[in-house]
């Protein structure tokens, strides 16, 4: 679905409390949890607004954010008890 929400906590509600607290006492977890956030909310903005915008760089955004995506799932697994 266009425009939907893939925001971290969204994405992994069950994990709120870990990933609160590793965006506080982890630096990397944080700036990564941030950068999908942000690139989210890009992607978000212009399927929304059906903005203009080259279809390979608009591609090369979603596969980044899945690539997050993944670094943050990941890091996740390996912190849960």
């Amino acid at each position: 679905m266009l425009g939907e929400n893939h925001s971290v906590h969204h994405e992994f509600p069950e994990k709120k409390e870990l990933i609160d607290a590793l965006i506080k006492n982890n630096q990397h977890f944080k700036k990564i949890a941030k950068e999908y956030d942000e690139l989210d909310k890009k992607i978000r903005v212009i399927e929304l607004k059906n903005s203009p915008i080259d279809d390979q760089l608009f591609h090369e955004m979603k596969k980044k954010r899945s690539h997050l995506k993944d670094e943050i799932y990941q890091t996740l697994l390996n912190h849960t008890k």
